[in-house]
């Protein structure tokens, strides 16, 4: 073959490398309600278009945020997980082209016959079978290595929403926390001051020893109370250590202290908009359709298996039985070796493995559409819980201020003998758990404000590590993003 044949192989091998047989992926409707089961707020800005730091105007939990986004042992695993995505994507696509390099052999062996000792040296640059995707086979795993990519780029999004929002929440239960505890405190100052006085009334013989063990257990519940509280402020102390990756900076806790929940900055109302938004804003949703893609593509590259495998060997350079005239004009040489291989019998296994990747493929459809059912119904699960918790808070603060009332009542005709010190304790007891019910559910409140900013795709910004913004940076122009 003359060796201006060499290129026209070259160039015809690489055009005939556009075949690929992966399938249409085809997207079945949304497998959730076209509206959300309680109506939502209208004409305000989306979530996904709010940045956490416009969304969590605190400063102090602006500060915990950015910590946790710069330490956070989770989202750097996520971040490096893509740089390992971007290198196999790298890698799987240059096997599209044939790899070359530079040869050198020298041997130097017995002659049977005439029994002399011969020499050959040779010298060269070559391609070692190159496989030719003239079906699609390389490609197939280039778009689905592509598509891994993308996915591990979207869950890195999506744990950054999360990380976001698991601060912000444990933050509001620390605030909680200390909000109970000094409530539990006041109500076992009061509780300790009232036992002290029915002791002395027990012993003048103007109350009853029943009333001193009632005030007595009543006081020993409210230490218990406090102990409780105090045990969970530790660990929300803890979950918040792990969130940030360090321990979180002791003025900011120490702030909390004779604080409320009512005091913190008020969070935006969302809205919901349609279920169909969530698959445009929410990382989560296009990380499972992208894994869906890179399975889908894996069956292009198992059919591919049932074809032939066509492959070329090619190599250029001197060879010589004398070293000195290894680069001679007269040692030059050339080979191309074009290869096909057909697969007739393997027990099965092609078979197999395009069973192996259309199963995975309805596999990541199925959990795709239960990606959406998820999304639908956090959001749904906020927006009931958004008016509810409303309405939940306006009922039980009216209740303590009656509760309030009716205590300062019984005290009074217990005081002036009309009744009994049991109506006192109960209007007590009653009173601190409807308090601390208060904190709860505007606990609550907060929270699910949290969440539903959360599920609707909200908390996504560049505001993110170094080795973070580098990654994505390297691995945009690979994926054709902007």
């Amino acid at each position: 073959m003359n060796k201006k044949l060499i290129p026209t192989v070259l160039a015809a091998a690489l055009l005939a490398s556009g075949c690929s047989l992966i399938p249409a992926l085809d997207k079945t409707a949304a497998p959730v309600a076209d509206q959300y089961p309680v109506a939502s707020t209208q004409g305000q800005q989306a979530a996904a278009d709010i940045p956490w730091q416009n969304y969590f105007t605190d400063p102090r939990l602006q500060q915990l945020i950015q910590i946790a986004l710069d330490n956070n042992r989770d989202l750097r695993v996520a971040v490096l997980n893509i740089e390992q995505a971007r290198a196999l994507y790298q890698v799987q696509g240059s096997q599209q082209f044939p790899e070359v390099g530079v040869s050198a052999a020298a041997t130097r062996q017995r002659n049977q016959i005439t029994g002399s000792y011969g020499n050959a040296f040779s010298v060269g640059v070559g391609i070692q079978s190159w496989e030719i995707d003239f079906f699609g086979r390389i490609s197939s795993l280039k778009e689905q290595a592509l598509a891994q990519y993308l996915a591990t780029e979207e869950g890195r999004k999506a744990a950054q929403i999360s990380l976001v929002a698991s601060v912000a929440s444990t933050w509001l239960a620390l605030q909680a926390d200390e909000e109970l505890m000094d409530l539990s405190r006041r109500t076992l100052e009061t509780r300790q001051e009232s036992i002290k006085l029915t002791k002395l009334r027990l012993d003048s013989g103007v109350a009853s020893e029943l009333d001193y063990r009632q005030a007595q257990s009543l006081t020993e519940s409210a230490k218990a109370t406090l102990a409780q509280q105090t045990r969970q402020r530790a660990l929300d102390a803890n979950a918040l250590t792990l969130l940030l990756g360090q321990t979180p900076p002791q003025e900011l806790l120490t702030s909390l202290q004779g604080k409320r929940l009512s005091d913190l900055p008020v969070m935006a109302d969302v809205p919901a908009g349609l279920p169909s938004d969530l698959m445009l804003r929410r990382p989560d949703l296009r990380q499972a359709e992208q894994s869906m893609i890179a399975a889908n593509a894996n069956i292009g590259a198992a059919r591919a298996l049932f074809y032939p495998n066509i492959s070329l060997t090619a190599n250029a350079g001197f060879a010589s039985s004398e070293l000195s005239d290894l680069f001679d004009s007269k040692s030059k040489g050339f080979t191309i070796a074009p290869s096909l291989y057909l697969p007739i019998f393997n027990a099965g296994r092609n078979q197999a493995n395009l069973e192996v990747a259309e199963a995975q493929k309805k596999i990541a459809a199925a959990q795709y559409e239960k990606a959406i059912q998820s999304a639908f119904r956090e959001v749904s699960d906020s927006l009931v819980s958004r008016q509810t918790l409303a309405d939940q808070l306006q009922s039980q603060e009216a209740q303590v201020e009656a509760e309030s009332a009716r205590l300062k009542l019984s005290d009074l005709r217990y005081i002036n003998g009309v009744a009994n010190y049991l109506d006192l304790l109960d209007a007590q007891r009653s009173l601190f758990a409807l308090q601390q019910a208060v904190v709860q559910v505007r606990l609550a409140q907060l929270q699910n404000q949290v969440a539903l900013y959360k599920a609707l795709g909200g908390g996504w910004t560049d505001g993110v590590p170094a080795d973070a913004k580098t990654a994505v940076s390297q691995a945009a122009p690979i994926a054709g993003k902007p």
